[in-house]
């Protein structure tokens, strides 16, 4: 996905994404083609983000791929919780 910075000059444009703020959009060009315009929570941006840092991607996979457990048991007597 490619972020396009708006010129505070596009008034047409900002028209358009305030609009976006209340409701998502779906613009219709000339010839059909459809666009969806959609205001991007910041949790969803984080999600996004997250799944691009390929090291943790590969970390992650690691640690699914992990079959040995430590029981509870156990991780309480390393805390001192026993």
């Amino acid at each position: 996905m490619k972020t396009v910075h708006v010129s505070k000059r596009a008034r047409g444009i900002h028209s358009l994404l305030r609009q976006a703020s209340r409701q998502n959009l779906i613009l219709r060009s000339p010839e059909g083609r459809e666009y969806l315009v959609a205001e991007i929570d910041d949790f969803d941006r984080e999600i996004e983000l997250t799944r691009r840092n390929k090291e943790l991607m590969r970390f992650l996979d690691r640690r699914a791929k992990e079959k040995e457990t430590v029981p509870l048991r156990t991780v309480k007597a390393s805390l001192g919780m026993t």
